[in-house]
């Protein structure tokens, strides 16, 4: 599974070699949901934006940056809401079937119990990216 995108002139090819991290909630893990559940959701989206943005880290991979001392590393970033309903996934904002759907909607229905946010991170230069969830308090 890969999802591929075009930033900036320059294409980005997220697939299994250039993942480097895929980090679930320490403490409130989330069921159902890996690399490949996620690449699928932004193949199957017309919503995913990344954007440029800047942190402290280096690119473990290709260190663009470190040579020249900078103190803020190129990236690029893309995040979006998963729900789930006792600790397994259900459903993420950028689905099909969440069209017209709000977290609050699908809690009245109990339907999802619980909201998370996807983060992911793509190293401007070399491609190599990250997944992260994190468990989401509205």
């Amino acid at each position: 599974m890969s999802y591929k995108f075009t930033f900036e002139e320059k294409e980005y090819d997220l697939n299994e070699e250039k993942l480097v991290g895929f980090f679930n909630d320490e403490e409130n893990e989330i069921l159902g949901i890996d690399e490949n559940k996620i690449l699928d959701m932004l193949n199957n989206s017309t919503e995913v934006d990344f954007e440029k943005t800047y942190y402290k880290e280096v690119c473990e991979n290709c260190l663009a940056g470190k040579a020249e001392k900078k103190k803020v590393f190129d990236y690029l970033e893309y995040y979006f809401y998963v729900y789930s309903k006792n600790g397994t996934y259900v459903s993420s904002n950028i689905s099909n079937e969440y069209d017209g759907l709000s977290f609050t909607r699908l809690e009245r229905q109990k339907t999802v119990d619980t909201s998370y946010i996807v983060t992911i991170n793509v190293c401007a230069h070399c491609g190599d990216f990250t997944i992260e969830i994190e468990k989401f308090e509205l």
